[in-house]
């Protein structure tokens, strides 16, 4: 099935919001709720004394991502080389030099080039669930938004994969399935109301393929309905960062928003 207009133009919106949260909460990474001046628009400086408008290590882990998937099919051995490449040299950064990467990453990475074996190299212990395969999923639901609607058990398995590279954790693998099937049914243009709702049809699409992690599955039926910060943290771990952006998203009535919303919970650790 070929994508419509409509459904290209959201996927490039969905990789373009991801680079703009990004460059948005860069100034105040790290930083806590409360001790920043709201963030309403780029600005420059934070921890990486980036200019206003720079990425961090996210996009630049995406823009890899999506090259890899762009010029070599799907291949992790590829993807990790290129996760090296931006680590080592450089490549893909804003800067031209690797600012930012968290020990997760670092621990994979340095036991792939060990190994070469990328579907191994990462920790899959729970204690080192970041959210860094999360932060740079979006080429792979734009990419294979074919397989969402056509081969449902292909998607969440690529989804899935993604993570592989640098978090091998159950808790790492569920996110990105789950976020995975969210992006693709908005950009195929399912309402907000559709892919919120626990019984929403795409969550069908996991019978039989994978299990959620129980933590993520929680997040996939509305635990962020019922609180507010301090309880939505902006956190490393990737359950905390995956219900944080849930909840900016069902709170918000546009992307800028729920980007600011979500930028503005602070960032409070690294993993």
């Amino acid at each position: 099935m070929a994508l419509t207009v409509s459904q290209l133009d959201r996927s490039r919106g969905m990789f373009l919001g991801m680079a703009i949260g990004d460059a948005l909460g860069a100034a105040v990474e790290f930083k806590r709720p409360g001790t920043f001046n709201l963030v309403t628009g780029y600005r420059d400086g934070g921890p990486h004394g980036l200019g206003a408008g720079e990425w961090t290590d996210d996009t630049s882990m995406a823009l890899a991502l999506a090259d890899s998937i762009a010029e070599s099919g799907w291949d992790l051995d590829d993807q990790a080389s290129r996760y090296v490449a931006w680590w080592r040299t450089g490549k893909y950064s804003i800067t031209g030099r690797c600012f930012d990467i968290g020990n997760t990453t670092r621990q994979a990475l340095k036991r792939f080039e060990d190994t070469g074996d990328a579907r191994n190299a990462a920790p899959a212990d729970e204690f080192s669930s970041g959210n860094g395969s999360l932060m740079r999923l979006a080429p792979v639901p734009i990419a294979f938004l074919q397989f969402f609607h056509e081969d449902p058990g292909q998607f969440i398995k690529l989804a899935i994969e993604s993570s592989l590279p640098t978090h091998g954790s159950e808790m790492c693998q569920s996110a990105c399935a789950a976020l995975a099937l969210i992006l693709a049914g908005l950009a195929s243009g399912e309402s907000r109301e559709a892919v919120l709702s626990p019984d929403w049809s795409g969550w069908q699409k996991l019978a039989g393929q994978h299990q959620l992690h129980s933590l993520i599955l929680q997040v996939a039926h509305g635990s962020y309905a019922q609180k507010k910060p301090p309880e939505i943290r902006g956190s490393g771990f990737v359950v905390e960062s995956f219900e944080a952006a849930m909840w900016a998203f069902a709170q918000s009535d546009n992307f800028e928003e729920a980007v600011l919303k979500a930028v503005n919970l602070g960032r409070v650790d690294k993993i």
